[in-house]
């Protein structure tokens, strides 16, 4: 005997309710929470002090300049590579479109020591090649510009999948049709598919504008030092120095936070307000542009950008790990590996660490695929009204910036749960929660794309044979869509292990991951230990990202970001 279903539905009467409660628990609760505390603390005029300080506006400046000048050059790097890679025949584009994935993949903390380490006066590399600045030279990376530039290459991948989507739904005729009215190269390329291309560029540069606001890996690293606070590294410093106004200062800043997210995606409305960029005709891969004789000067630029931002500073970063402090040249009489025996064997807090980011890593992975193989099924096949207020909740706490997420969950647990009396505060139950709210969308994205491309006729004739919907979600849709589940527990696993901003909160003794641990070695001064624990966790996101690319043939189309 089966369970009720709904009349004329393959979902059983519980998966509503259930998909719902998730949704209030993981998006609705927390930000409720967050907004309610920002709101009472406006009224009771707690939010006057804070809005007066000249502090305050200095960081809120700080961040905008940050973010505009790294959209700035996210916009142009993610350009140019989209554009050669989509439109024009050069080789290896998989292999080059893989390689400029990888600044995105790697934890912003890293980058900024990667960097750190490629620069200034006390670089090992700079050192060993005679090419360092005189000592007492500033660190140029200390400062808005510094901030600016790696807010760029960490977030260039964005702007560059944004638009190389939009140049591959570009109508085919439309670029043909140009070629036969006479339309040279450029003026097809500069009167047809730039303009088409404008919604994909400005989603792109408004994601990594939202992306810049709430970066708090980079501006940690590199604006501490200088005095420079962006509002997710005054939150941690308010939040360090905590006082009985700590909560409303926090739930303010947040809000500030969020509304500047929401004024970058309100800018990007605003430039596609009035165009019309229906497309008609046949879409998909566009006509290549031959460069000819200027193929290998295109090609040369691309590599050498690659070798610019991602080889240097991973060969920066290597150095760093293998001098015996920072500042001292590295050479075959200094280099040494007791940065990686002191992070495997001798320090308890990186064993710590380790276990700590494994297993909250694979808790939310496959925690999340159970609840999201359910989501999923449910956003795709029920016919409710609900489903795409639904689909926008989950996808909320993935698009606020960490630092505010975290915040909300703060807010959320400060005080033991009612009727239970059990407080998570300062556990590792609360970061575990925090990524389930943080990665569901991650999660249920490549679900979502895997029971779209489902026949629902098989599903349906299980049914009318008289199996209940636990038969059919084990023998029919699990298998159906496992490839794609396999890819969610990956990308799941890949983001949370090294997930620094919205830990760096919610942690406290016994429960720090690798983010955490890299920015507090860094910030404690053992600059070449966080250095080697940097070179583990680049290893660990490259092989996850070539697992990733294996898979690739077999997963629904748009589940592995950087393959079209």
């Amino acid at each position: 005997m089966t369970r009720p279903q709904k009349q004329g539905n393959s979902q059983p009467r519980w998966l509503f309710p259930f998909v719902v409660t998730v949704i209030f628990c993981l998006s609705v609760l927390p930000l409720g929470r967050l907004a309610a505390t920002g709101i009472m603390s406006a009224f009771r005029g707690g939010a006057s002090e804070l809005l007066s300080d000249p502090g305050l506006w200095r960081s809120v400046y700080d961040t905008l300049s940050t973010s505009f000048f790294g959209m700035i050059a996210a916009v142009v790097l993610g350009g140019g590579f989209a554009l050669l890679l989509t439109l024009f025949d050069i080789r290896g584009k998989a292999l080059l479109g893989f390689l400029f994935m990888l600044p995105t993949m790697i934890p912003p903390q890293v980058t900024a020591l990667a960097w750190i380490g490629m620069t200034g006066p006390s670089s090992a590399l700079l050192k060993a090649i005679g090419l360092a600045p005189p000592l007492g030279s500033p660190q140029p990376l200390y400062s808005i510009g510094g901030i600016a530039l790696l807010y760029g290459v960490q977030n260039a991948a964005l702007v560059y999948l944004s638009l190389r989507a939009g140049l591959l739904a570009l109508p085919r005729d439309a670029v043909e049709a140009a070629r036969l009215s006479g339309a040279s190269s450029f003026q097809v390329l500069k009167d047809v598919i730039l303009p088409l291309s404008l919604p994909g560029l400005a989603a792109g540069a408004a994601i990594a504008f939202v992306s810049c606001v709430g970066n708090f890996g980079i501006p940690a690293i590199l604006g501490i030092p200088a005095g420079i606070y962006t509002l997710p590294t005054l939150i941690y410093s308010k939040f360090a120095a905590f006082g009985p106004r700590t909560f409303a200062d926090i739930s303010v800043l947040s809000g500030l936070i969020a509304i500047l997210s929401v004024i970058g995606l309100m800018v990007e409305a605003r430039v596609l307000r009035g165009r019309d960029y229906r497309v008609i005709g046949l879409s998909g891969q566009v006509a290549v542009f031959r460069l000819g004789a200027w193929r290998w000067l295109a090609e040369l630029l691309l590599w050498l950008t690659i070798f610019l931002i991602l080889a240097m500073p991973l060969i920066a970063l290597v150095a760093s790990s293998l001098a015996p402090a920072y500042g001292v040249p590295l050479s075959p009489a200094t280099v040494t590996t007791k940065a990686y025996e002191e992070i495997l064997f001798r320090q308890a807090a990186t064993r710590i660490a380790f276990t700590n980011s494994l297993s909250l890593s694979l808790a939310t992975a496959f925690g999340l695929l159970v609840v999201t193989v359910l989501t999923g099924y449910f956003l795709v096949r029920s016919k409710s009204r609900l489903v795409g207020l639904i689909s926008a909740l989950a996808e909320i706490p993935y698009a606020l910036p960490g630092i505010v997420l975290a915040v909300a969950f703060i807010l959320l647990f400060a005080a033991p749960i009612p009727v239970i009396g059990i407080s998570i505060y300062g556990t590792i139950w609360i970061i575990l929660i925090a990524y389930f709210s943080s990665f569901f969308a991650v999660s249920l994205k490549p679900v979502v794309s895997a029971f779209r491309q489902l026949d629902p006729s098989l599903e349906e004739a299980a049914r009318l044979s008289g199996a209940g919907f636990a038969r059919r979600l084990v023998d029919i849709l699990v298998p159906l869509v496992a490839p794609a589940a396999g890819a969610s527990v990956i990308l799941v696993f890949l983001i949370a292990c090294n997930e620094l901003t919205v830990s760096a909160l919610l942690w406290s003794a016994g429960t720090q991951t690798l983010g955490v641990l890299i920015y507090n070695l860094d910030d404690s001064g053992s600059f070449n230990i966080a250095a080697a624990l940097s070179v583990l966790v680049v290893i660990m996101v490259i092989a996850m990202m070539v697992v990733l690319e294996l898979m690739a043939k077999r997963l629904p189309k748009g589940v592995v970001p950087w393959r079209s």
